[in-house]
């Protein structure tokens, strides 16, 4: 009796997740259609350029979002633009010898160094080589956080102390205190894989979040805290408490998502981070609509922390989330009914 009420069970939630499927498939793009990491319409040309060997477009990018100070624009460009050249830097070489003091070209050459001595077995020893560069990215435009932005992430592969790492860090905001980048740095360098732990990091996620601006992707750092916490492996136990923290975390977040309009590739990290904690945590009705919200465009981050195939992932966990919301909900409701006095009349 037991394995033929197991076997109705079953044979039900498959009848559910065919039935509701197609229908929880409004608003999902096709799956072709989903692109990792699409550069926007600014960004685009630059890179398209850098392809042909040539770097004015992205020198023109980087010093508009110096001139008119657009920091989050600036530092989400630069690494797109390192990205690019890890593989392919001849149209930087080429910046670097016409413009060797420009303040973007030795922004790009000090963050491509960083990338690379973060790669490098000898972290640490190449990290603290490349240390000048950050310098002279600095240097050449005080009023910039970017280069602080680099700095924090340098001093947490050189195994920088706390009093080192602080004095950064009032250097960084006191140049842009609600720096999204800058507060993820510091977010990092506090987590349980460095120097601090996950209680430090929450607090100091909920703290930012409580500061911010409206509508700051700075209300994403407690959920960037919760995703830390999730992915540190079986043998970290999680409390209530900290489990209240995520669920929060997660909810304050989704706050932060409704303040953007659907399929707008600015909050869309966010976006994919917040969907990737909602499925960790079951809450399925809440991911399936971030992943409506964000559209075609899927982020690296956070999937690549979890698999070598970061678009797959994308992939996999939105139709997982569409099929369990399909599996829980029920098989006809009273509208369905109408049946009743169709055919059957």
């Amino acid at each position: 009796m037991v394995c033929t009420m197991a076997f109705l069970r079953a044979l039900r939630r498959t009848a559910r997740m065919i039935r509701h499927s197609p229908r929880l498939s409004t608003g999902l793009p096709a799956d072709d259609a989903v692109l990792l990491d699409a550069p926007d319409e600014r960004l685009s040309p630059a890179l398209v350029a850098a392809a042909l060997g040539e770097y004015e477009p992205a020198a023109k990018l980087l010093a508009t979002t110096r001139d008119a100070a657009e920091w989050e624009n600036r530092d989400r460009y630069l690494s797109r633009l390192v990205t690019f050249a890890r593989n392919r830097d001849g149209w930087l070489n080429d910046w670097l010898a016409n413009a060797p003091h420009d303040p973007d070209a030795l922004l790009v050459k000090a963050e491509l160094a960083v990338r690379r001595a973060w790669e490098s077995p000898a972290r640490a020893e190449r990290l603290r080589d490349v240390g000048p560069l950050i310098t002279a990215a600095a240097e050449s435009d005080p009023r910039d956080p970017v280069p602080w932005r680099l700095a924090l992430d340098h001093a947490r592969g050189t195994h920088a102390s706390h009093t080192t790492f602080e004095a950064l860090w009032e250097q960084a905001i006191r140049r842009s205190s609600h720096h999204y980048g800058c507060h993820v740095a510091a977010l990092q360098y506090l987590s349980a894989a460095w120097y601090g732990s996950h209680r430090e990091c929450f607090d100091f996620a909920e703290r930012a979040a409580e500061d911010s601006l409206p509508s700051s992707l700075v209300q994403a750092l407690p959920v960037r805290a919760a995703f830390a916490l999730l992915i540190a492996g079986p043998d970290v136990k999680t409390t209530s408490v900290l489990e209240e923290r995520i669920d929060t975390a997660a909810d304050l977040a989704i706050t932060l998502s409704a303040a953007f309009e659907p399929g707008d590739p600015w909050p869309a990290e966010v976006r994919n981070l917040l969907a990737y904690v909602l499925v960790v945590r079951g809450r399925w009705d809440e991911a399936l609509e971030q992943f409506r919200l964000i559209g075609p465009h899927a982020s690296s981050f956070p999937w690549s922390s979890v698999s070598d195939d970061p678009l797959g992932q994308f992939l996999d966990a939105r139709d997982g989330a569409r099929l369990q919301v399909a599996s829980a909900t029920p098989l006809w409701n009273r509208a369905d009914h109408s049946w009743s006095h169709g055919h059957y009349a």
